[in-house]
């Protein structure tokens, strides 16, 4: 008999820490427009944005770039990168997911599964901003999980100076498709600046579905009906005035199927 209550109190604790292991929804917000109509008549549900509640992973993790150099040149061609990752592990490729990822002038994220590599890149002016994701391939953002870099290759010029932040998109990726019922990630990162600190703020723009944000965090988007979506993230300062950067409003197309 105690044999069985004591097994029945190990499940129980068991199961309650699995509950409170359950992410919760935080921030939520309810959009307003254009509410959609069943093929009957009733209506859909609401186009809903939502954060799940903070769980910072990985703050130690540092990575390092080596190459290129700030402004370094480069002849068209395979050029070099090669960086350096502390206190985490890359996956060495086989049935893994990449866990280190570069954007070249604010295109779509590519996955690397070693810190030395080479692309092959024509003549311009590029920026590289490199980070590293979690399981569930999301950017890491403590100060140190990501770096940016402007080189270029061939007869180019550098980027006007500018002192303003600006933005890399982790998700989602330019024609994702997305399955009827699936969320829709948004994920960024503000470089260049500190949000709190430069009174900057990120409006996200799913067709006319709008919500904003003051921190750096992943955004879900629930309950999109069937369609063709403009994702718009733009880095505003708090009294909506808009940056000059060339990297400060990233738009990709989605599509939910």
């Amino acid at each position: 008999m105690n044999k069985i209550l004591i097994l029945a109190f190990i499940l129980g604790c068991f199961l309650c820490a699995s509950c409170s292991e359950e992410k919760k929804r935080i921030n939520e917000s309810i959009s307003e427009e254009g509410q959609s109509l069943e093929p009957s008549g009733e209506s859909l549900p609401q186009v809903t944005f939502f954060q799940y509640e903070d769980s910072s992973r990985f703050p130690d993790a540092i990575l390092e770039l080596y190459t290129p150099l700030g402004n370094q040149i480069f002849k068209p061609g395979k050029v070099p990168f090669e960086f350096n990752v502390k206190n985490y592990t890359l996956e060495k490729g086989g049935g893994g997911e990449a866990k280190l990822f570069m954007i070249l002038n604010g295109g779509d994220p590519i996955g690397y599964f070693a810190p030395i590599f080479q692309r092959e890149l024509t003549v311009g002016t590029y920026r590289a901003v490199a980070y590293l994701v979690d399981e569930d391939g999301l950017a890491l953002k403590n100060f140190g999980n990501y770096v940016d870099r402007d080189f270029m290759v061939g007869d180019s010029r550098a980027f006007p100076y500018s002192a303003e932040p600006y933005l890399a998109l982790n998700f989602p990726r330019n024609a994702q498709i997305l399955k009827l019922g699936d969320e829709l990630v948004v994920d960024f990162l503000v470089l260049g600046g500190d949000m709190n600190l430069d009174r900057l703020k990120v409006k996200i723009s799913v067709n006319e579905h709008t919500y904003e944000i003051d921190h750096m965090a992943p955004i879900r988007v629930t309950n999109l009906p069937k369609g063709d979506y403009q994702v718009k993230v733009q880095l505003l300062r708090v009294d909506n005035k808009e940056l000059e950067g060339p990297f400060s409003t990233i738009t990709k197309t989605v599509f939910v199927r």
